[in-house]
This record gives structure tokens, C-alpha cells and sequence, in this order.
């Protein structure tokens, strides 16, 4: 009965919220934008509706702010990717998992078949082929086991159950040659072991789990609260890689588009070609937005245009002045 008080009182709190006002300005400011175009090539993501369009905030203290579409459901795709990567840090450790997969951006695009020429390895868990490397990674006696602590991971972020949407999957598994390529070249270098058909499954299952802007909100306040989830209380994460995980978010999680992201934006994130968009803000927030027309990058359109306003209206930039906070900023500040 309490906790159903104490979320009511929370309702009411965010109902009244200039931050909740922000975000629903904000949707309906970019909703008209229509530029870009849905992904196509996996078939199933081109069923998407172009007119979706949520934005989440969720701070490190659990307070929960949407507008839009929140609670539409779609397939993650690439953000899986940091988690996966904390997972087989977690299986592995640093030492070992730097082995195969390394940590320097790309300037790339994310599929591109390409390999460090020096050591062999993708050149980080963010492109494709470093999480498909970081997937073959992921312990467990028999694909079951393994598809099931990924999920079981992705829970621990969330704060709810995980699903693999089946049709975006088999729909991944049949149309994903380029990704197959990517898999059996790094068979040939050692940098994957010889069940590359069993890794890539896993790696189209953890793009295809289902989920909305709000978990992707959730996910990225519980990295930015250095790896607890703030309802919850759950450690998500072993904390000693968190760091690592927003490291590379923040030099190669926007792939092509990363040096302009961090000189813009400025703050940890990762993208998906389903739409989504989620973005870290240490010691302070998560930032979770969905909408599927993507630029040439592969990146969200509207997406990035209210990343890029909300880090100017917030002073989100890590390398802005700390002191600097507008009204709004501070009704974001954790409470003490």
C-alpha cells in the first residue's frame, strides 16, 4: 500500500514538473520533423510506424519523466551492444576481452567488414563486428544458457522482464549475410571460436529484445548511478566497468557520427536502426528516445535533434562548466 502512495505522490509530482512540460514541448516541436527514412534492410524494422516518437528521462534517484510515445515497443539493435560488452567484461575481464575486441573508434560505418590490420581484432564492442566478437564471449553450457543470461542481464538494466521479438529475429538470422561475413572472417583470425553459427544467433537475438524509450531511460540511469538500478536497487553491473562501458559509448557509440556527437552533445550514448537512442549523463540521468526515421548515418533523426537541445537546455556537455545550471537543469539534480 505504501509503495502504491509513494507512486502516486510520484505521478502527481512529475504531472506537475516543468521537466515534464520541457519534455512535451519538445514532442511536440519535433514531432513534424519527418526527415530521414526507416531501415529496410532487415524487413521486419520497415513495418515501423514513421509517426512514433517517445522521449524518457529517468534520474539517478528513480524520478521518471515521458512524453509521446514512451511505451511503444521496438527492438533495441545496437544499444544491446555496451551491455553485452559489460557482460563478457563481467565473463572475462579486461585483460582478456581487450584481446579480442579493442577500444579505438573507427570513423566507419557500423557494418563495414573491417578488421585492425595490426592484432586482427574488431576495432571496438560498438561496431559490428567487436559485438559479435563480445557475444561468442557471453559463458554458458549450451546457447540456452546463453541467450538466457543476456536476458537475464538486460533485466537487471530495465527492472523488467526481457523478450527477443521472434519475427525481428528470424527476420535478422535470414536476411543478416553482411553480419555473417563479418562472423566467419574473425573465425579466420582467432578472434571467435569455431561456433560462429551459435554466436551469431545470440547477436541477432540480443538486437531483437524488445523494448521502449522508458527502459532505454532506465538502462542509462542505471549506468549513469554507476550501475544500480535507481527503483530497483539491483546491481546491474560489476561497478569497476561501468567505465568502461561509458568510454566507449562515448568515442564510438554514434559510429561515423561520434566526433561530432561528443563535440555537440557531448555525453556518453549509443544508437540503434530500430530508432532508439539512449544517452548517459554521469551522476545525473538517463536518456531514452525512440523514433525509426534514421539519417545516413543510421542514426535517429528526431533523435538527435532533441539530444542536441536537451544538452544545451540542461548543460549536459561534460565538459561544460559545472556551475552553470538553469532552472530546469536543477530540477534534475538528485535529491539529497
Amino acid at each position: 500500500m505504501r509503495d502504491d502512495l509513494q507512486s502516486l505522490v510520484q505521478d502527481i509530482q512529475s504531472l506537475r514538473s516543468p521537466v515534464r512540460t520541457f519534455l512535451n514541448e519538445l514532442y511536440r516541436r519535433y514531432l513534424p520533423l519527418r526527415d530521414g527514412r526507416i531501415a529496410d534492410y532487415i524487413p521486419e524494422l520497415a513495418k515501423a510506424d514513421p509517426e512514433s516518437f517517445g522521449i524518457s528521462l529517468v534520474t539517478v534517484d528513480g524520478r521518471t519523466f515521458n512524453a509521446g510515445d514512451s511505451d511503444r515497443r521496438f527492438t533495441i539493435q545496437s544499444i544491446s551492444k555496451p551491455f553485452v560488452y559489460g557482460l563478457a567484461l563481467e565473463d572475462w575481464g579486461r585483460d582478456y576481452v581487450l584481446r579480442r575486441v579493442g577500444v579505438e573508434p573507427t570513423g566507419e560505418a557500423f557494418n563495414s567488414i573491417v578488421l585492425d590490420e595490426e592484432s586482427n581484432r574488431p576495432y571496438n564492442p560498438m561496431v559490428n563486428a567487436g559485438a559479435i566478437a563480445t557475444a561468442g564471449l557471453i559463458r554458458g553450457a549450451d546457447p540456452a544458457e546463453r541467450i538466457n543470461r543476456m536476458l537475464a542481464m538486460v533485466r537487471r538494466f530495465t527492472g523488467r522482464e526481457a523478450l527477443v521479438d521472434a519475427a525481428v529475429f528470424t527476420s535478422e538470422r535470414t536476411t543478416g549475410h553482411r553480419n555473417r561475413a563479418i562472423g566467419h572472417l574473425m573465425l579466420n583470425f582467432g578472434m571467435v571460436d569455431s561456433n560462429v553459427e551459435e554466436i551469431l544467433d545470440l547477436y541477432f537475438q540480443q538486437c531483437s529484445v524488445l523494448v521502449t524509450s522508458h527502459d532505454l531511460a532506465m538502462m542509462a540511469a542505471t549506468l549513469a548511478n554507476g550501475g544500480i538500478h535507481p527503483v530497483t536497487g539491483e546491481q546491474a553491473i560489476d561497478p569497476q566497468y561501468v567505465r568502461d562501458l561509458l568510454s566507449v559509448m562515448y568515442t564510438c557509440g554514434m559510429y561515423n557520427f561520434a566526433g561530432e556527437w561528443c563535440h555537440t552533445i557531448g555525453v556518453p550514448a549509443k544508437s540503434g536502426v530500430s530508432g532508439g537512442v539512449m544517452a548517459v549523463v554521469p551522476g545525473r540521468m538517463g536518456i531514452g528516445i525512440y523514433s525509426p526515421a534514421l539519417d545516413n548515418r543510421g542514426n535517429s533523426v528526431r533523435g538527435i535533434a532533441v539530444c542536441t537541445e536537451l544538452s544545451e537546455q540542461l548543460n549536459l556537455h561534460v565538459f561544460s562548466p559545472s556551475s552553470v545550471r538553469s532552472p530546469l537543469a536543477r530540477a534534475l539534480e538528485p535529491v539529497k
